[in-house]
């Protein structure tokens, strides 16, 4: 009997090395892709680049001027944006599905997004400049999840807390829609209105060296803290009373996972608008290639996400005579993905 338990316990161990192997490898060749699609799309465009000029300008800011202002102050940080940018919604996307224990969340879920949109609608309004118009939807992505999460706190007591956290959030989202929406009915119908209505479809088209330094930071902190996070997501998808039983502190942990996450997405909002389907895609995709467990997870969300929004962006910019917003993209592309992955899942 104890050799066969002995044996069953080698097996176990066996194949979670294996399994651990097989999902570092998916990890470092989605970080491949990542690099290889970046230095694809930097030389794709209507005004092309060849990857061996590219090679050359790296080294040499002497060559042809036109290519050395299209790689580094146009195209350039337009692709290291989208890679951020998708990178953080689908990093965001991952840890509210674990912290939520529900496939179906979104970035958004708790207002972040609808407070960044209303922040950029308010700007455009108030006449702002393209960064202070980046400030103040930044700033009203997190006014809003704060509020969603201080009126959770007050509710908290009568409700679960992850229950009445979601529905705060759904409180706060449609508030700042509803907010957002008596905005472009007071904006100027000839000017101010268009603006706004492009800018919530989403887009990298006005992306500048500036709009990077304006993510590092979000990036850093807000990916940063969710990739520490891992493998207390992997015990809170066990539940709350599972999880505290751990040793795990339940209430601080999804205070620094709905901050992280929170940061990230305003950030990200705030630069490229209102991009749906990553955070709620990227994450499904991911843990179809690595499996549930966080530890990888959240790595392959982060990089598959920043992967996809610089493919989308490619296609957004180079498919038509003008150029396509990337809400209307990713929802051509995410939602019969999303059915097929569900269909795939029913099916094992």
């Amino acid at each position: 009997m104890n050799k066969r338990s002995d044996k069953q316990i080698g097996t176990t161990s066996s194949c979670s090395r294996s399994r651990r192997g097989r999902s570092i490898a998916i990890i470092v060749g989605l970080a491949v892709i990542l690099v290889v699609v970046f230095l694809l799309s930097v030389s794709i465009g209507r005004y092309g680049i060849d990857l061996g000029d590219l090679a050359a300008s790296l080294g040499d800011s002497e060559c042809d001027g036109t290519s050395f202002n299209v790689l580094f102050h146009l195209r350039g940080p337009r692709v290291v944006a989208a890679a951020a940018i998708g990178a953080m919604l689908a990093c965001a996307g991952c840890a509210y599905q674990g912290l939520f224990r529900n496939p179906l969340v979104s970035p958004d879920l708790l207002g972040a997004s609808a407070g960044a949109c209303f922040g950029a609608a308010l700007g455009i309004l108030m006449g702002l400049s393209g960064f202070g118009m980046q400030v103040l939807a930044f700033a009203s992505g997190v006014a809003a999840v704060s509020l969603a999460y201080g009126l959770s706190k007050k509710l908290s007591k009568a409700m679960s807390g992850v229950l009445v956290l979601v529905l705060c959030g759904l409180v706060i989202q449609n508030l700042f829609t509803a907010f957002t929406s008596a905005i472009k009915f007071m904006a100027d119908p000839n000017s101010q209105l268009p603006e706004i209505t492009f800018w919530l479809m989403g887009g990298l088209a006005n992306v500048r060296e500036d709009d990077l330094l304006w993510l590092a930071v979000p990036l850093v902190i807000g990916c940063g803290g969710m990739f520490a996070m891992r493998w207390r997501l992997n015990v809170m998808s066990c539940g709350d009373e599972e999880a505290a039983s751990l040793g795990v502190n339940v209430k601080r942990t999804r205070l620094v996972v709905v901050a992280c996450a929170t940061l990230a997405t305003s950030a990200a909002v705030s630069v490229a608008g209102m991009v749906g389907w990553v955070g709620l895609i990227i994450p499904h995709l991911a843990r179809f290639l690595v499996g549930p467990d966080n530890r990888f997870l959240v790595p392959a969300s982060f990089l598959l996400g920043g992967s996809f929004l610089v493919l989308v962006d490619d296609v957004c910019r180079s498919v038509y005579t003008t150029e396509i917003p990337l809400s209307i993209l990713t929802a051509i592309i995410g939602a019969p993905l999303f059915v097929y992955l569900i269909y795939h899942s029913r099916r094992l």
